[in-house]
């Protein structure tokens, strides 16, 4: 971590348009020198808790604080942000290094500095030698690149990252993505990002933060919230999952979960406080094995094929259960279930994610 790196604060930070309520009481606390991505639905309010943070929004009531400063009420100006748009918003009749400049210029710093300080971030996003290039000569790929570089150059206590690939080929956003990683951890930079791929956030995130209906969901580390998730709504959003209602009881010192027609002995080393009783169950595709019908046992989930999807490397199953419509998928090399053939459902203990009582809504 750069020993320059801030921890940006938000206490009670609401914001409204007219009757509208788009953040709703928000405290949340990005670490300094980590990135952090906002993730969630349209509409769910990230963007405009980016936008509050960057100060091109002023929040309707709360603080916001970089380190110890209070900056709730400074213009975007003078709160030494750096951001990255979507839309790249780089100048077509400016040179490469002319853009990455800019800003640089406009503090009437120094042009030698300015040359050096161009030159040293085109280096880091691999763009040195394009300098004389103009946006229109750029690939996608290439012209987000300059605009990361851009909002570097500045070196701002805080890089915010506005769906920075959502304009960019699918081929080409796990490269980006892994740049961006890479670029943040090299500098230390705080930053906070903002995306509604659940994929791209695992991907870059030291953690991450569930948005819904202007409120926070969930807070955590990637692997946190994908094995260990609070809600439905969180199981469903980071990854996939099959959500189905089961029955928890005791086994001496043990617990049992029941679904279906199916009854799974827990780890007895497993961290569960839920009372028996009625619990909701996150199931994920990945973790469910399809076994032929003649491998029935009472920790099976008995099933028949509705449907069937070669999608290349792997075919995607529906299966219908007592339990429900459970969605997984299973390797092509493994041989295909037929639509309507009776098969026997698998899905490891240690892999059951209990979803808390007061958890259990659906998106």
């Amino acid at each position: 971590m750069n020993d320059a790196s801030i921890k940006v604060t938000l206490n009670n930070v609401s914001k409204h348009f007219g009757k509208v309520r788009a953040l709703d009481d928000i405290t949340l606390e990005f670490a300094p020198g980590t990135l952090t991505t906002l993730l969630g639905p349209s509409g769910c309010g990230k963007t405009t808790l980016l936008r509050l943070i960057s100060g091109l929004e002023a929040a309707t009531s709360g603080q916001i604080l970089f380190g110890s400063e209070d900056v709730t009420q400074l213009s975007a100006t003078r709160r030494d942000v750096g951001m990255v748009f979507q839309s790249y918003a780089l100048f077509p009749h400016m040179t490469v290094e002319q853009n990455v400049g800019y800003g640089l210029g406009v503090l009437k710093t120094p042009q030698e500095e300015i040359r050096q300080r161009v030159k040293e971030v085109l280096q880091m996003v691999d763009m040195d030698g394009y300098q004389n290039r103009y946006p229109h000569e750029l690939s996608g790929g290439q012209q987000q690149r300059v605009a990361v570089a851009r909002a570097m150059v500045l070196r701002p206590k805080v890089l915010l990252f506005d769906e920075p690939l959502s304009n960019i080929d699918s081929k080409l956003r796990r490269s980006m993505r892994d740049d961006i990683r890479r670029l943040q951890q090299d500098s230390g930079i705080t930053s906070i990002y903002v995306t509604h791929d659940q994929a791209e956030a695992l991907a870059v995130s030291d953690e991450i933060v569930v948005m819904r209906n202007g409120r926070i969901e969930q807070q955590g580390p990637p692997r946190a919230l994908y094995h260990k998730p609070k809600t439905a709504f969180v199981a469903n959003f980071i990854g996939e999952s099959n959500v189905v209602a089961g029955s928890l009881g005791s086994k001496g010192a043990c617990k049992v979960v029941t679904f279906g027609d199916a009854s799974i002995d827990l780890p007895c080393n497993e961290d569960t406080d839920h009372a028996d009783g009625p619990v909701s169950l996150s199931l994920r595709p990945e973790l469910i094995e399809i076994l032929p019908e003649d491998k029935a046992a009472t920790e099976t989930l008995s099933g028949t094929i509705k449907q069937n999807a070669y999608m290349g490397p792997v075919i995607e199953y529906s299966i219908e259960t007592v339990a429900g419509m459970l969605f997984t998928r299973a390797p092509a090399y493994a041989g295909v279930f037929a639509a309507g053939e009776k098969v026997q459902v698998r899905v490891r203990p240690d892999e059951i994610i209990i979803i808390p009582e007061n958890g259990n809504d659906q998106p």
